[in-house]
């Protein structure tokens, strides 16, 4: 959301009188030039604040100077180093493929974002300290909207580091946040800079307009978010459109008015009425001031003894004057200060007045998160303003309803990419009806920001710098800014898809059009349900992968007849991955090698692959791997039984979804197992989906015992970007089909990073260097052990999973490192709960998943957010033999606490009939105490 920069001019209130009290908010007389800053402390100012080709006026210029020096001081405050002036060597980056965060404000403001935005994302959030810095240019193939490029801004690393950049050629913004203004400074020009651009926005300044009309946003509240506000009166001459046809709120008196003569009766009447009425409950006071969004920062208000009706009612045909169409005179009750009793007080002081401030923002799913809630103290017989009170922490919960902008146009909201990604909340804390009840006063977005920075900042020593994660109010905010950039910068890119999946892979087509990505799709069967879903289908044999060299140059050769112009290709069906390397290859596109991709698809070499690499850099790969021996014959068996000890496991090379995989315990178990195999598994026809199309190999590797664990990663050249660590349950031995899973994990930091790097480690020792990768590991006493790689992301739930919790979608992360970009994504991810959920079998479960546990009934559970249903089988694909299945569905629960998640999940089991004697949920469970 944007923050009104409440600068203009002071309205000459002809009331004039000792007690009347300013708006909140800084303002400055009829100059124009910045306020005069007293800023202690010293600083380089030597530094070079002009943009070259974009000269500034005096005013301009002293208003970036003046930023400039707030940024020194803040910087100074907070113990952080001076901003470093490197724009004598322009920064050339990479044009139109890096994430560009740009903040157009007051760095007092914004500083705990600019901050938390260094730390996520480091050198891409930048700080404008001029409009002048910023220029809008017509988008290209989008008639009425512009693109914005930076040339010069402050740029945040992690550590508070700061450095003054020029950039040659400039950044492209992928999303833009402003503090909007209606005096003087940079508001106008701010607002400006926001509108119908291509790149996600904040908010803008026609949204920032609404927000700032207190009666639109006090009836939003008591309506559709069931806050309490302020007993209210207002008066208005003509309804505002989005005030029309809608219902009465509670407290809320609306009155509209014929003309601005002769209304002095009518006023009179309903003042009267309303101060004498029961809804101003034990206020003593009322205070008057004007709604809309022209007089923020621009006006006074009176407070008045509820009793003097007159005076009040005089007042308000004053400010009728003043009016235009859609605006209003709210008459509104002062909230009486709770009183709070400090034990050990000789005597009782003046009351004290508590007002609370809440920031509540954006996350994924356009879903309110209340990031920070604090407080401020002070007299009860003084206005509290956020600025000159000291903000405490306060234990609240608090829920926001942002509805509002789902009912508006483009025009409306000031453009395609304009939303309001962060507000802040204003309550006051008052007593009604014998209890402490929090009032909201109004909905703004700077003020709300910068207390809760302030608090933060308290709590940062001069020696330890930033605060803590847990400290962040901005870390949301930031996080939404990075997800909205992702979709910035692949918005309408064109992509090739080998291999279309199977019926669990259908919320791939769904989130490639809300993403606005361009998808072509190759795919073996020409009845397929996402032919009709992409941009191109081309029907091709992709199963017969003992000729995916040739298959590769066959494609190439096809792309190029039909024109395609790629950004991309990629794949998420284990069958393909080969291919679709190959394909890169041949087309140029980024992707790992197709060595890397034949290594790790091939169970067995890619365990004796890393049981070889026993070279620095330590520790080695060599370390987490597992003996093991391919087995292609039963003389393979008969050897192999003589060098793998014993217990230990059969697998298929290629396969997928733990079909096939057992326990053996001696070596006639091994050889039942592979004639079962051979018999049962010849080809992909007898299991599609599996890998059956590159045949039916085995091996036999040592069982080891401990608990097990997959990791999912994003690497970008060679880089750890993100991990995401989930646990998994005991499996019903001798099989190892997966019974529960949880999320996060619920081990100890130390084990959680140890799993993480074995992960890491063994992806960069097979040559993975790029792309989302799954990595299934166990943890024993000597540390993790690898059980395989999967070179794509995680299947089932996985990716459902991670995008409820923490926001990050790893489709769109592989689309981007396919498109060879760094995908935009929080250093240091934090989950919002946990998730506990446990697998459904049709061979376990087939009567319930009829009645109680029906795909209708888990479905209608779902949309009632009572559980989190994935369904991975289409019922054709669930009618196999029970030796050999997969997975029907997960169900799964959250909570804040593992521990509550379990406990739900228990309870769910247990009343739809999915936990019993033959399927223990509890013993499933078990692991994540």
């Amino acid at each position: 959301m944007l923050s009104l920069d409440p600068l203009g001019l002071e309205w000459d209130c002809p009331l004039g009188s000792k007690d009347l009290e300013e708006e909140e908010g800084p303002r400055v007389e009829g100059s124009g030039l910045p306020p005069p800053g007293y800023f202690p402390g010293s600083w380089s100012q030597d530094v070079g604040l002009d943009c070259k080709g974009s000269p500034e006026g005096a005013e301009a210029r002293a208003w970036t100077v003046y930023y400039y020096s707030l940024l020194q001081s803040c910087l100074q405050q907070a113990g952080l180093p001076e901003t470093q002036d490197r724009s004598q060597a322009p920064r050339t980056g990479c044009p139109g493929a890096e994430v560009t965060l740009c903040i157009l404000g007051s760095p007092s403001t914004f500083l705990s974002v600019l901050l938390e935005g260094g730390v996520q994302s480091p050198g891409n959030m930048l700080l404008c300290l001029s409009p002048a810095w910023l220029t809008k240019v017509p988008a290209p193939g989008q008639p009425g909207e512009a693109a914005l490029l930076v040339s010069k801004a402050v740029s945040f690393h992690p550590g508070g580091l700061t450095f003054l950049d020029d950039f040659v050629p400039a950044r492209r913004v992928t999303y833009f946040l402003a503090g909007l203004g209606l005096g003087p400074g940079q508001g106008r020009e701010a607002a400006e800079l926001a509108r119908d651009l291509t790149c996600p926005t904040g908010a803008s300044a026609e949204l920032a307009r609404l927000l700032e009309d207190r009666l639109l946003t006090r009836r939003l509240l008591a309506q559709q978010g069931g806050v309490a506000v302020p007993a209210t009166l207002a008066f208005t001459y003509k309804l505002p459109a989005l005030l029309q046809g809608r219902d009465a709120s509670p407290g809320l008196r609306l009155v509209e008015l014929s003309g601005k003569e002769g209304q002095e009766t009518l006023v009179k009447d309903e003042v009267g009425a309303f101060l004498h009425s029961e809804a101003l409950g034990d206020a003593l006071q009322v205070a008057i001031k004007l709604s809309s969004w022209r007089w923020r920062g621009r006006q006074v208000l009176r407070l008045h003894p509820r009793a003097e009706v007159g005076t009040v009612a005089d007042t308000v045909l004053a400010l009728l004057e003043k009016l235009e169409e859609e605006e209003s005179v709210l008459v509104e009750a002062v909230c009486p200060p709770a009183r709070l009793s400090f034990p050990g007080s000789p005597q009782p002081g003046p009351e004290l007045a508590v007002r609370i401030c809440a920031v509540v923002c954006r996350t994924q799913g356009d879903r309110p998160l209340l990031s920070k809630v604090v407080c401020a103290v002070g007299r009860g017989d003084h206005p509290l303003r956020h600025q000159s009170s000291l903000p405490r922490t306060l234990e609240a919960a608090l829920a926001a309803v942002l509805a509002l902008e789902a009912e508006l146009s483009v025009e409306q909201r000031g453009g395609r990419q304009a939303r309001t990604d962060f507000l802040g909340v204003d309550f006051a804390l008052t007593v009604a009806g014998g209890a402490l009840t929090p009032v909201a006063l109004e909905l703004n977005g700077g003020l709300c920001l910068e207390a809760c920075g302030a608090l933060e900042g308290l709590w940062a020593s001069p020696r330890s710098g930033p605060v803590a994660e847990e400290a962040a109010a901005a870390a949301p905010l930031v996080e939404t800014m990075l997800r909205r950039s992702a979709r910035c910068l692949m918005e309408g890119k064109q992509l090739l898809v080998i291999g279309g999946g199977g019926f669990s892979k259908k919320f791939v087509w769904e989130a490639a059009r809300d993403y606005g990505l361009k998808l072509h799709l190759v795919e073996s069967d020409p009845n397929h349900f996402a032919s009709q879903l992409v941009q191109t289908f081309i029907h091709f044999d992709v199963t017969e992968h003992r000729r995916d060299e040739d298959n590769a140059r066959l494609l190439a050769e096809l792309v190029r007849a039909r024109g395609l112009q790629l950004d991309g290709c990629f794949s998420y069906w284990d069958d393909c991955l080969v291919l679709t390397a190959l394909l890169c290859q041949e087309l140029g596109l980024p992707c790992s090698s197709p060595a890397a991709m034949r290594l790790a698809k091939q169970k067995s070499h890619t365990q004796l692959h890393l049981l070889c690499r026993q070279g620095p850099p330590w520790p080695s790969p060599s370390l987490h791997a597992v003996p093991c021996c391919p087995l292609e014959s039963e003389a393979d068996v008969e050897r192999a039984v003589h060098q793998v000890p014993l217990p230990g496991v059969m697998k298929l090379e290629f396969g997928a979804g733990a079909v096939g995989v057992r326990l053996v315990e001696d070596a006639p178990q091994c050889h039942e197992h592979f004639s079962r195999i051979a018999r049962d598994l010849q080809g992909e026809a007898d299991h599609p989906g599996i890998g059956l199309g590159w045949g039916n190999a085995m091996l036999l590797m040592e069982f080891i015992d401990g608990t097990e664990h997959d990791v999912d990663l994003v690497l970008f050249g060679g880089r750890l970007l993100a991990a995401f660590v989930s646990d998994n349950g005991p499996t019903r031995l001798p099989g190892f089909t997966e019974t529960a899973a949880c999320m996060p994990t619920g081990l100890a930091p130390e084990q959680e990073a140890q799993l993480v790097q074995a992960a890491f480690r063994c992806c960069l020792g097979c040559g993975l260097l790029d792309g989302v990768f799954n990595v299934e590991l166990k943890l024993t006493g000597a540390g993790p052990r690898l059980i395989e790689i999967n070179p794509r992301m995680g299947g089932f739930y996985l990716r459902d999973w991670i995008l409820e919790l923490y926001g990050v979608d790893l489709l769109l992360a592989a689309a981007m490192v396919a498109c060879g970009l760094r995908p935009a994504l929080p250093t240091h991810p934090r989950a919002r709960g946990h998730l506990v959920g446990v697998m459904c079998l049709v061979s376990q479960h087939l009567q319930v998943l009829n009645s109680t546990a029906s795909q209708e009934a888990l479905q209608a559970l779902h949309d009632r957010g009572l559980l989190r249903f994935n369904l991975f089988l289409s019922s054709e694909e669930a009618l196999v033999p029970s030796e050999y299945e997969e997975p029907y569905c997960s169900v799964a629960c959250a909570g804040s606490s593992l521990a509550e998640a379990r406990l739900r999940l228990l309870g769910l089991c247990q009343g739809l009939g999915i936990d019993g004697p033959h399927y223990p949920v509890a013993h499933f469970l078990s692991h994540f105490k």
